[in-house]
């Protein structure tokens, strides 16, 4: 009797501590609003809870990060977890936000719309440089109900035969993406700026200059519309969605829809959920997706097949082609492979080309097994090295907790921290597109 009065009170303290924790931050917050709580649990532990439909996200060695309210929090206990506040998942909105534009949400950050526009005018304003592509369509629209078309940006000065959809065209590439995981919202806005950096530092930056002279590089800034519709939906008070839109499996209600694109692609697949709900849910089939097929199509239209087909064969030295699949939290470069613990053929030459984009952002660099602790299938960057050769990496932008932390960081950490940090590391990885497997 005496314990279980202690687990009231605990539990009384709890809702008391979230809200106080809560009460400063953006829209309105509730002690059930979602936080980050922290589990300790194994890495099949993890896994576990994700395939049951838990949102399971990075932590320390030993834990992970469970996001919910008291329900799930509650949910946890019931299971014999023993979860405990961590950190809040909305940070605290500048005064001025109520006076944002309309084509942003909390804080500053821009819409699939804006996104959309933007790429519209960097192609007008710099046509010997940029050529704009739609590669594909979201879930939404190939199914006629509304969505977005999947757009792409390639950048080069232009000369015969450059920024063609050609594994043959004369110069190296570098394929950036971004917002696949349509709430880790600090992505497309580094693409953005790196967009911008290329296209107007051309005329007057050297590297910028260099980079464009000798290197195509192409960027999908959203490759989630759909996802980034809703989440930008809830305005102050953004919505938790990962997944596309594709509500035509199970009961799924609310930010539980949709298919996770990042376990859809065709390289590995089926290792993930089946679980509809879950935030992991792999799709019926591998490549399902509308918006996987493109990013897909679009890798294989650039880049040639450099690799050969058993899980040991390495790319060889003379690969060209680099690409980085933006995404966040946890300050991680993550090389392949992420479908097994075991390190890829080419691991030695991951962990040197890894070691330069860490000189710029200071990231740990490693494999799933050595940053998030457990292994994913159906990625796309397991499937643009295990298919095609190109050296691929997963950015993991943003630490886990604080005002710069988690899914939703503040608007300003973007140029404050996150675009200081990562600009170096994105040069890096353009300029070593013409010998990825050699630096």
């Amino acid at each position: 009797m005496a314990s279980r009065s202690l687990s009231r009170l605990a539990l009384v303290a709890t809702g008391v501590l979230l809200t106080s924790l809560l009460g400063g931050t953006a829209g309105a917050q509730t002690a059930d609003t979602p936080v980050f709580w922290r589990v300790p649990a194994t890495a099949a532990q993890a896994h576990a809870l994700a395939a049951a439909g838990f949102d399971v996200e990075e932590g320390d060695a030993g834990t992970v990060n469970v996001v919910g309210g008291q329900a799930v929090a509650g949910k946890l206990r019931a299971l014999g977890f023993r979860p405990s506040f961590f950190d809040t998942v909305y940070k605290e909105l500048p005064a001025e936000t109520n006076r944002l534009a309309a084509d942003t949400f909390y804080g500053g950050y821009r819409t699939v719309t804006a996104h959309e526009n933007h790429l519209t005018q960097v192609a007008a304003a710099h046509p010997d440089l940029a050529t704009k592509y739609t590669i594909g369509q979201s879930w939404k629209k190939a199914k006629g109900q509304g969505g977005h078309d999947i757009q792409a940006i390639c950048l080069t000065k232009k000369q015969a035969g450059d920024c063609t959809l050609s594994t043959t065209s004369p110069k190296p590439k570098f394929f950036l993406m971004a917002q696949i995981h349509a709430r880790e919202l600090s992505t497309g806005e580094l693409a953005w700026r790196f967009i911008d950096y290329l296209a107007d530092g051309y005329a007057t930056d050297a590297t910028a200059k260099s980079i464009l002279d000798t290197t195509e590089v192409w960027v999908v800034p959203i490759a989630n519309p759909d996802g980034v519709d809703i989440v930008a939906s809830g305005g102050n008070s953004p919505k938790l969605q990962r997944k596309n839109a594709n509500n035509s499996r199970g009961s799924c209600t609310g930010t539980n829809i949709g298919v996770d694109l990042n376990r859809n692609s065709t390289f590995k697949w089926g290792g993930d959920s089946n679980s509809a709900c879950s935030e992991t849910y792999q799709g019926v089939s591998a490549g399902s997706e509308p918006e996987v097929q493109a990013l897909e199509t679009l890798a294989r239209a650039i880049f040639p097949d450099q690799r050969g087909t058993g899980d040991n064969d390495p790319a060889p030295s003379t690969a060209k082609g680099t690409m980085i699949t933006l995404h966040s939290y946890g300050n991680d470069i993550i090389i392949p492979w992420g479908f097994t613990q075991a390190t890829s053929p080419n691991d030695a030459q991951y962990r040197r080309l890894g070691a330069k984009y860490a000189a710029s952002n200071g990231y740990l660099v490693g494999t799933n097994e050595e940053t998030v602790g457990y292994d994913t299938t159906g990625t796309t960057d397991d499937f643009t090295y295990g298919v095609l050769g190109v050296a691929s990496v997963t950015f993991e932008v943003g630490g886990s907790s604080g005002t710069c932390g988690g899914f939703l960081p503040r608007y300003t950490c973007v140029d404050s921290t996150f675009w200081p940090k990562n600009k170096g590391a994105l040069i890096t990885a353009a300029k070593a597109a013409a010998a990825p497997y050699q630096q």
